[in-house]
C-alpha cells in the first residue's frame, strides 16, 4: 500500500518593533486570518506563537498546515479575493507605522516518521523550534535515519514528544530537519533534555553515527515560542 502524500506546512516569522504592532498583529490573525483559513481550507491545525527566546524580539510565529503546494498557492488567491480578509488587511495596515519590520517564510514537508499536526491542548505550551543543519543531503539522510530509528523513542523515554517533523523545500540552512516540541514549563524542558543527554542509549546511539556517516548535523539553531490562547495547536 502506497503512503499518503506528506503534509506541508508553511512557518512564518513576523520580525516587530513593538507591543503595538504585535497587538495589531494578534488581533488580525486571530479576527481574520484564522477563520479564512478554516473557511476556505477546510484546515484546522494552526500553531500561532509568541518568541520567547529568539534571535530578534518581539516575534510572532506561525505553522499552518496544507495538504499540497496547489492547496497553499490557492489558498493566496482566495484569501486576497475575500471580502473580510480584504477589510481586516486594510485596516491592519492603515496605520501611523508598518504592521511589521519584515517577515520570514519557510515551506516545510513533513517526515515520513512525522506525526500530522493536529488542534489541541487545554492550556498554551512553551515549543522549542529546533532546526539541524546537516553539511549534505547524504549526512541529512543519514540523520532521518537516526531520528527515525533509535532516536525517538529515547526522546519519548526521557519526556521529548515533538509533535511535528519536517525537513525544508524553501527556506534557510538548507538542507535541513525542522522541529517542533511542545514542554509544559520551561523546568520540564530543561529536566528532559537533561535526561537525554546523560542517556547511556543516546550516547552510544550518537557515537556510532558519528563514526558511520560522520557529522551529519553540522550546528543547530534553538528557538522557544509560547503558544497563545487562541492558537487551535497549543
Amino acid at each position: 500500500m502506497s503512503k499518503a502524500p506528506a503534509k506541508l506546512y508553511t512557518f512564518e516569522q513576523y520580525f516587530l518593533k513593538n507591543s503595538s504592532q504585535g497587538s495589531r498583529l494578534h488581533g488580525w490573525l486571530e479576527e481574520a486570518w484564522l477563520p479564512a483559513y478554516t473557511r476556505l481550507t477546510g484546515q484546522r491545525a494552526a500553531l500561532v506563537m509568541d518568541a520567547v527566546v529568539a534571535e530578534h524580539l518581539p516575534q510572532v510565529a506561525v505553522v499552518a498546515q496544507w495538504d499540497s503546494f496547489a492547496q497553499w498557492q490557492d489558498s493566496r488567491s482566495s484569501m486576497r479575493a475575500d471580502a473580510d480578509m480584504r477589510a481586516a488587511l486594510g485596516y491592519w495596515e492603515d496605520h501611523h507605522e508598518p504592521p511589521y519590520e519584515h517577515f520570514t517564510q519557510s515551506l516545510l514537508e513533513g517526515t515520513s516518521y512525522s506525526p500530522v499536526l493536529r488542534p489541541g491542548g487545554e492550556q498554551p505550551r512553551v515549543f522549542e523550534l529546533r532546526v539541524y543543519h546537516a553539511p549534505t543531503y547524504r549526512q541529512l539522510s543519514a540523520l532521518h535515519d537516526r531520528f527515525e530509528g533509535p532516536e525517538i523513542p529515547i526522546f519519548h523515554r526521557c519526556g521529548i514528544h515533538p509533535v511535528l517533523y519536517t525537513t525544508a523545500l524553501f527556506g534557510s540552512l538548507m538542507p535541513n530537519l525542522v522541529y517542533f516540541t511542545p514542554f509544559d514549563s520551561l523546568g520540564a524542558r530543561e529536566s528532559a533534555w537533561a535526561q537525554f543527554q546523560a542517556d547511556e542509549e543516546w550516547i552510544r546511539v550518537r557515537t556510532e553515527s558519528i563514526v558511520e556517516h560522520g557529522q551529519v548535523n553540522a550546528f543547530f539553531k534553538v528557538a522557544l515560542y509560547k503558544a497563545t490562547a487562541y492558537s487551535p495547536v497549543k
